[in-house]
């Protein structure tokens, strides 16, 4: 039965998924991924729910996306898909907000989605969850921008927890942000702006809301 757990974010490290979504796949004109695509965010762009975004100046098109994240219970290496879910403390919001002109010049994504509070969780970690079809819902300013379900997960939670726990021991508090469904700004030509309320809601986690601010 779904229940609330007390828990302060003091992640090691935020292990991103990219193009972990058919739908999302599919809008970027890519194929179905043979593996997950693994990336980190540091523990520094954490912020809480109602904590400010900071908008780097000097960028054109900051964008949000919306994700189901898993927070991890105890040390784990190398664990079978089987046994996976067993090391998941619960499940939270997680906005993975990025700046599109940094990871377009750069090739790679650790200085656009690395920003100082670039990593909203919360509003709160539920465990008892079953991640396989939850409803995920992203709004800017009230308008719903991702309207999606974790059932179009190309790679399921379990399956996240065994492939980064091969790579990488994950330790009590990490985060794993399962990516992000369609309905992005670099996909629709709508991103944020300062002043915008960005609001991430999935079934039984509550809602986060996050304003984008000047830095």
């Amino acid at each position: 039965m779904p229940s609330i757990v007390e828990h302060r974010f003091q992640p090691s490290k935020i292990i991103g998924i990219g193009q972990n979504y058919r739908a999302h796949a599919k809008e970027m004109g890519k194929g179905i991924p043979d593996e997950p695509l693994m990336f980190l965010k540091p523990p520094s762009a954490l912020i809480l729910d109602g904590a400010p975004i900071w908008r780097p100046e000097g960028y054109d098109r900051v964008d949000f996306e919306g994700e189901l994240g898993v927070v991890i219970k105890e040390r784990t290496r190398r664990i079978s898909r089987e046994h996976a879910l067993d090391a998941v403390l619960g499940y939270t919001c997680v906005n993975d907000v990025t700046v599109r002109d940094l990871q377009k010049k750069d090739g790679q994504w650790t200085r656009a989605k690395g920003f100082d509070t670039f990593c909203p969780i919360g509003p709160r970690v539920v465990t008892g969850l079953d991640p396989r079809d939850l409803h995920l819902i992203t709004r800017v300013n009230g308008n719903v921008r991702q309207d999606s379900s974790t059932s179009d997960l190309i790679f399921d939670v379990a399956t996240l927890i065994e492939f980064c726990s091969k790579h990488m021991t994950l330790e009590p508090g990490d985060v794993i942000s399962t990516g992000t469904p369609n309905g992005i700004g670099i996909y629709t030509g709508i991103f944020i702006k300062t002043g915008d309320l960005i609001e991430c809601e999935i079934d039984g986690l509550g809602v986060q809301r996050n304003r984008l601010v000047a830095e």
